[in-house]
């Protein structure tokens, strides 16, 4: 089992019931998906970005990413119906526990100028969302291979409603978020 879930199943999970009040496991917040998505608009006139892209998700969530293809025309954006212009990852139970212990002790602290994560990045249903400016923090990513940079979006969704309960959620599991302005 992962050190994560592990430590969610042990510790996060009876003091969440705890501080919310909730009678059973299944009505307190957990992970549900972890998406990581990233943009293809450079793809457009180098083809070789597309399969470096994929081959860097690949390599950073250990599942082939699916390309995600517009629905409709957009001139102002040069876009054409059907063409692709994002590839993106879900990942769901022992891949997606392990990807969050990655992101937050290996990945996050790596990160260039990293201050903490702010608290606005937990939406009011109590979603994570997190933009990660350069793929090279990821520890899986060899400096030798890469021939372009590119950013990616990190999202996980919660089973709950609610900004609080996820905030708490994430803090208990080790997330290394800012403080208030008040502590």
């Amino acid at each position: 089992m992962n050190n994560l879930r592990k430590k969610y199943l042990e510790e996060v999970l009876p003091a969440l019931k705890k501080e919310f009040k909730k009678e059973n496991n299944w009505a307190t917040t957990r992970p549900k998906m972890v998406s990581v998505n990233v943009g293809l608009s450079r793809a457009i006139e180098n083809k070789e970005f597309k399969q470096e892209i994929v081959n860097d998700l690949k390599t950073i969530t250990g599942q082939a990413p699916v390309l995600v293809k517009s629905r409709k025309s957009i001139s102002g954006f040069k876009i054409r119906e059907g063409q692709e212009i994002g590839a993106k990852v879900n990942l769901r139970g022992e891949k997606m526990w392990d990807f969050i212990e990655r992101l937050i002790r290996i990945t996050l602290p790596r990160t260039r100028d990293f201050q903490g994560i702010k608290r606005s990045c937990v939406d009011s249903n109590g979603n994570f969302n997190y933009g990660i400016k350069e793929q090279l923090v990821f520890p899986e990513i060899s400096h030798d291979n890469i021939k372009s940079i590119f950013s990616l979006q990190v999202n996980i969704s919660t089973t709950e409603n609610s900004q609080d309960e996820g905030m708490r959620m994430f803090e208990l599991l080790g997330f290394p978020m800012q403080k208030n302005r008040e502590d």
